[in-house]
């Protein structure tokens, strides 16, 4: 029953996430650390993976179908910096997880976390309409925000998710739709090295590999399904379901938390 359920929260994660353009793991990592079934770092793992699935269909097919909105340069600035703030994200979930003397403890600082990104995620997208936005342009400035955002987005285990979205509307002043495209195409960028880096450190956990297969290819799926989905909807619908994830979200990362601790 746990598997099935496991298998589900991928799809549908996969799906909003491709809608949304959050990735996923924002919802499969405090959903799966609520079942307590497997350690932190497997959920982590598993979760980036699956992210890592879905966004590379979803930015292919939006490529070879022509569909591509991403603005490669400013993006690829962004994910590069998110690849290395990734590395350093891994690093720093590391030392808090030493830290302590119970390994799951590190779970309830997630916790807390994304909790306090996802309120703040939520606020920014209620009030945004009223905060100025920006045109950042300069390679290094791009590179040092996406720096920051994957150092987060890796020691949360997230992959992105919501952060993304503020940041290209905040400093970019990207649309909602576009931002979505560009949010997914900066997740994978970053996904690619934080499995490259896990590989050659030697560092991944176990996990299971019947289950985790089946996650997989239902986060492929989630992106086919969740691309339909975003075509036919206008970008006021898609702020509406986000807002929606962030409350779910948020609600989680509370039970997570005083479960962890």
């Amino acid at each position: 029953m746990a598997s099935l359920i496991f298998i589900l929260v991928s799809f549908f994660a996969s799906v909003i996430g491709c809608i949304c353009g959050i990735g996923g793991g924002v919802i499969i990592k405090p959903v799966l650390d609520a079942f307590g079934l497997y350690s932190v770092s497997t959920i982590s793992f598993m979760s980036g993976c699956i992210v890592l699935s879905m966004t590379t269909y979803s930015v292919l097919k939006a490529q070879l179908a022509h569909e591509s909105v991403i603005e490669k340069g400013v993006s690829t600035y962004l994910g590069i910096g998110a690849a290395l703030g990734g590395l350093a994200g891994k690093q720093l979930f590391d030392i808090v997880k030493s830290s302590f003397d119970n390994a799951d403890t590190v779970g309830a600082v997630q916790a807390a976390a994304l909790f306090a990104v996802t309120l703040g995620t939520a606020l920014y997208t209620l009030f945004k309409r009223r905060i100025p936005t920006h045109h950042v342009k300069n390679p290094v400035g791009c590179a040092a925000i996406g720096l920051c955002l994957g150092v987060l987005s890796s020691f949360l285990g997230i992959g992105g998710g919501p952060i993304n979205l503020v940041v290209l509307y905040f400093f970019f002043s990207m649309e909602t739709k576009p931002a979505a495209q560009n949010s997914l195409y900066i997740i994978l960028l970053s996904q690619i090295a934080s499995l490259l880096f896990t590989i050659i450190t030697g560092k991944v956990p176990q996990f299971p590999v019947v289950l985790f297969i089946c996650m997989v290819c239902c986060g492929i799926l989630g992106g086919v399904v969740g691309r339909r989905i975003n075509k036919r909807i206008d970008s006021n619908m898609v702020n509406k379901l986000f807002l929606g994830l962030l409350v779910v979200i948020m609600g989680v990362c509370c039970y997570n938390f005083f479960r962890f601790i």
